[in-house]
């Protein structure tokens, strides 16, 4: 079904891998239609529970948009934005299942921001992070605007965003652009242990989580409190809800089912 990237599910674990080691997982239009259409299809699947996004090869996330493969159909940037490269950002924040980052070597421009869409990035030490859109004259894009600052500050997301200069994995970890930082021969078997924490979690609260902690950003305390109050209701309505009280009643572990 994907030529661009590879889909693969086990055991309640969606894992997307972009497929192009060639050009380092550059992001033509035909990859990011791809990696929507992938998430869309992770997001009405019951069987998907969390989604792990990764780049093939041991040196590149994604390096960024394929420079090399124009505007795929689109007549400027502003509109190769809108029909390519924003709906992929909104297919992963609007998923309702958690979505880790397997971070396994640079994510530069529109690769660093595929990254930070993502709900938990976990990074190998070798990892690099750069806004690289500034080198070739342009501002940065599909979404670092909204996520940068929010996760390091005003000040901080201007400097990376002026300077596109390239971040280490030590660095991404001190700023708070990464959950956690490994060795190169432990990021398969961390991202495994989280991915499977997820499988086997509340999937109807988690997605409820991400949904409010997305609403967050832009809303008043009022506002947060009723919608807290309008999605406590959704997920006290989950059978999960309904195990979550009995296992701790009879002293057991859970048994969620994502439903």
């Amino acid at each position: 079904m994907f030529n661009h990237l590879l889909y693969e599910i086990n055991d309640g674990v969606c894992t997307i891998t972009l497929n192009r080691p060639e050009v380092y997982n550059a992001l033509s239009p035909a990859l990011i239609q791809e990696i929507t259409q992938a998430f869309t299809q992770a997001g009405e699947d019951s069987q998907v529970r969390v989604v792990v996004l990764t780049g093939s090869g041991d040196k590149a996330f994604s390096s960024g948009a394929d420079l090399k493969n124009g505007l795929g159909g689109a007549t400027s940037l502003g509109e190769s934005l809108r029909k390519n490269y924003n709906p992929m950002i909104l297919s992963i924040r609007n998923l309702a299942k958690p979505v880790i980052c397997r971070l396994n070597g640079i994510a530069a421009g529109a690769g660093c921001s595929l990254a930070l869409a993502c709900d938990v990035i976990i990074a190998s030490e070798n990892a690099k992070m750069s806004q690289i859109f500034v080198s070739i004259g342009l501002i940065i894009d599909a979404g670092s605007s909204y996520f940068l600052p929010r996760l390091i500050g005003s000040q901080k997301a201007f400097e990376l965003a002026s300077t596109g200069r390239i971040v280490g994995a030590k660095e991404c970890l001190e700023l708070g652009l990464v959950n956690n930082v490994v060795t190169a021969s432990e990021l398969d078997i961390t991202v495994t242990q989280t991915a499977q924490m997820y499988a086997k979690g509340a999937t109807q609260a988690i997605g409820l989580i991400k949904k409010v902690l997305n609403q967050s950003y832009h809303s008043t305390l009022d506002q947060m409190l009723e919608l807290e109050a309008q999605n406590q209701d959704v997920a006290g309505k989950t059978n999960d809800f309904t195990e979550g009280v009995t296992a701790f009643l009879q002293k057991r572990p859970t048994n969620f089912q994502g439903s």
